[in-house]
C-alpha cells in the first residue's frame, strides 16, 4: 500500500517490520522531504528575485541596469541604464542657465532610468536670434569623465558617437501645459514598454530650463557638485585666484558679483514695477554702485585692509570710475587692472563666465544680487560646501547686496536646502535663510 507523509509518495512493504525498522524509513522519508521543499524553496527565491528586479528596472530611484549587448557577459551595476539613453535640444542662455538646464536633464534623464547622451551648450549669448547660437560640446568646459566619476549612481552623461533610432516626445508648452502633466508625461515613458524598448527618447520643443522643475535643490545640488572644469579652464581660474592671493600677500580676497550693466538696471527695474502693481510685492532687486559699495564696506566683521574682485561684465571694463568710491582698507580689482585681460580674451562668453564663476566660488567672502542666476549658483555651491565642512549653517562668508543686512551691510546668505524646487535659485528671491 502507499501513505501520504509530508507530501511525498512513500511505498511500504506489507510483512510487519520491528520498531527499528519503521524508525529508519521515518527519517529516511523526512529527508526526502526535507530536500525536496529546499528545492521548492530556492526556486521561490529565484523567481522573487526576478519579479523584483523587473519592477526596479522600472522604477525611479537608484536602480539596477543590465550593462552589455547580445553576446557579451551580463554585468549589473548600481545605477541607471547604460544602454538606453535620453537626447534634449541644444541647451542656451547665460552659464547658470544652462547649467541649470544641464541638471534638469541630467535628473529628466534619471527619472527615466536612462544615460542622458552629451548636450550641446552655447558658447554665445543671444536670447532672441537662436541661429547665431555658437554651439559647444559639454566636454570643452567640463571634464566628462570626472562628472560620470563623481555622479556615479545617480546621474550619467554618454558621449552620442552615432546616430541612432529615438522614439520622440514633444514637451508642451503653455498655461494647459501643467507641472502634473508633465510629469505624467515622464512617467508614460517609463510604464509604456513601447516607448521604454527604444534605444533613445529624444525631448523635443522648449529648451530644458523653461521644462517643469519636478525635483528638490539637493538633487540640483549634487549634479553640480559633478561638475568641474576641464584642466586647461581649471587652470586659466587658478591663475587668477594666485593673482589676487599674492596681492600684497593678502592670501585672502572678496569677490563681488556686481549687477549694475545697462539691460540688467532695465530688466530689474521692470521686475520691481511689475512685483508691485501686480502682487503687491515689495521686491529688492536693484542695487546702485554706490549703494554695493556701502553694502560691502559695511559688512560686520570684514577684514580691513581686503583685495576686493570685481566679476563685471566686459563691457563695463572700459568704466573708469568702476574702481573709484570704495571705503578705506577695500582695494578693488577688475580683470584689467589685475593684468588677466588676455587670458579671458581668448575665450568665448561661456568659458569666459566659467571662469569668473570659479573665481567667485573659491573667494574668502562673496557677495552678490539674491535675483542673479549665477550669484545664486555660486551661493548653492558654498552652502553645500561648507555644511559638508562642518562649518556651521552655511551663512559664513556669503552676502546678498540687494538686501540691507545688520548696520546697513548686506544680509548674510545660504540656499534653503529643504526647498522642494529651484525656484528660488532661478528667478531669485528675497528669502535668503539667514538672518
Amino acid at each position: 500500500m502507499a501513505m501520504a507523509m509530508e507530501g511525498i509518495a512513500v511505498k511500504l512493504p506489507m510483512k510487519e517490520e520491528s520498531n527499528g525498522g519503521s524508525s529508519l524509513r521515518f527519517m529516511k522519508s523526512c529527508q526526502i522531504s526535507f530536500v525536496v521543499y529546499r528545492c521548492l524553496f530556492l526556486l521561490f527565491c529565484v523567481l522573487l528575485s526576478r519579479v523584483l528586479l523587473q519592477n526596479l528596472r522600472r522604477s525611479n530611484g537608484v536602480l539596477f541596469f543590465l550593462n552589455g549587448g547580445q553576446g557579451e557577459e551580463m554585468e549589473f551595476t548600481v545605477g541607471v541604464r547604460s544602454n538606453k539613453f535620453v537626447e534634449v535640444p541644444q541647451i542656451i542662455w547665460g552659464l547658470n542657465n544652462q547649467k541649470i538646464a544641464l541638471a534638469r536633464a541630467a535628473l529628466t534623464a534619471r527619472k527615466l532610468n536612462r544615460t542622458l547622451l552629451m548636450p550641446k551648450l552655447s558658447a554665445s549669448l543671444f536670447y532672441k536670434n537662436t541661429d547665431l547660437l555658437q554651439p559647444i560640446p559639454f566636454d570643452k568646459i567640463f571634464s566628462l569623465d570626472r562628472f560620470n566619476s563623481r555622479c556615479r549612481g545617480f546621474v550619467q552623461i554618454a558621449r552620442g558617437s552615432k546616430p541612432r533610432e529615438a522614439f520622440v516626445v514633444r514637451k508642451g508648452s503653455g498655461r494647459r501645459w501643467t507641472a502634473s502633466k508633465d510629469l505624467a508625461q515622464l512617467d508614460e515613458c517609463v510604464r509604456n514598454p513601447d516607448i521604454d524598448r527604444h534605444e533613445v527618447i529624444r525631448l523635443e520643443g522648449k529648451h530644458p530650463f523653461l521644462w517643469h522643475d519636478h525635483w528638490p535643490v539637493n538633487d540640483y545640488a549634487s549634479v553640480f557638485e559633478c561638475l568641474d572644469l576641464v584642466d586647461e579652464l581649471s587652470a586659466e581660474a587658478s591663475g587668477v585666484v594666485a593673482k589676487l592671493r599674492a596681492i600684497q600677500n593678502s592670501t585672502k580676497y572678496v569677490a563681488v558679483h556686481m549687477r549694475i550693466e545697462k539691460d540688467w538696471m532695465i530688466h530689474c527695474k521692470k521686475v520691481e514695477n511689475r512685483a508691485k502693481i501686480k502682487e503687491g510685492k515689495n521686491l529688492r532687486i536693484c542695487s546702485s554702485r554706490e549703494e554695493i559699495m556701502q553694502r560691502v564696506s559695511k559688512i560686520p566683521g570684514l577684514e580691513k585692509p581686503s583685495v576686493v574682485y570685481l566679476a563685471v561684465a566686459d563691457d563695463l571694463l572700459e568704466d573708469k570710475t568702476l574702481l573709484e568710491g570704495w571705503s578705506q582698507g577695500l582695494v578693488p580689482y577688475e580683470k584689467k587692472n589685475l593684468g588677466v585681460v588676455s587670458t579671458y580674451a581668448k575665450y568665448p562668453y561661456l568659458i569666459k563666465s566659467a571662469i569668473d564663476y570659479e573665481v567667485c566660488l573659491q573667494a574668502d567672502v562673496f557677495v552678490g544680487n539674491s535675483f542673479s542666476t549665477f550669484s545664486s549658483l555660486v551661493v548653492l555651491q558654498r552652502t553645500v560646501r561648507k555644511k559638508r565642512g562642518n562649518f556651521g549653517n552655511g551663512c559664513e562668508g556669503t552676502y546678498a547686496y540687494n538686501l540691507e543686512g545688520p548696520g546697513g551691510g548686506s544680509q548674510r546668505w545660504a540656499t534653503n536646502m529643504s526647498d522642494s524646487s529651484l525656484a528660488a535659485i532661478s528667478y531669485g528671491s528675497n528669502h535668503v535663510s539667514c538672518t
